[in-house]
């Protein structure tokens, strides 16, 4: 799995566009995107931002679950936590933003 990006570079990208790219990139390597993966993804790239407050060396499901809510009712996933989750097109188109700017093609 890819080491954590940039601290100081995901600091700046707001928690829902980072779950976006998070499903993303576990979609492109496995059928579906389940919440534990999800989580395990996002704790691998991002540990800053879904690490436990009091334990820095482990996740927090609590930091995904209002924002996959949010990003649900704007309509840039489908799923839920019990099965999986799914970009929709305007999901996908910003992951992909995000991607870029991760990888530093494009500044913030």
């Amino acid at each position: 799995m890819k080491e954590a990006f940039n601290e100081q570079l995901y600091k700046k990208i707001p928690i829902n566009n980072l779950i976006l790219f998070g499903i993303h990139l576990v979609l492109n390597k496995e059928k579906e995107c389940r919440f534990e993966e999800l989580t395990k993804k996002c704790f691998a790239l991002f540990p800053k931002i879904f690490s436990l407050h009091n334990n820095p060396n482990w996740p927090d499901t609590r930091k995904l679950d209002r924002p996959l809510r949010m990003l649900r009712n704007k309509k840039l996933i489908i799923g839920n936590p019990q099965d999986s989750f799914s970009l929709t097109s305007s999901g996908k188109k910003i992951a992909l933003e995000i991607a870029n700017t991760l990888t530093q093609k494009r500044l913030l």
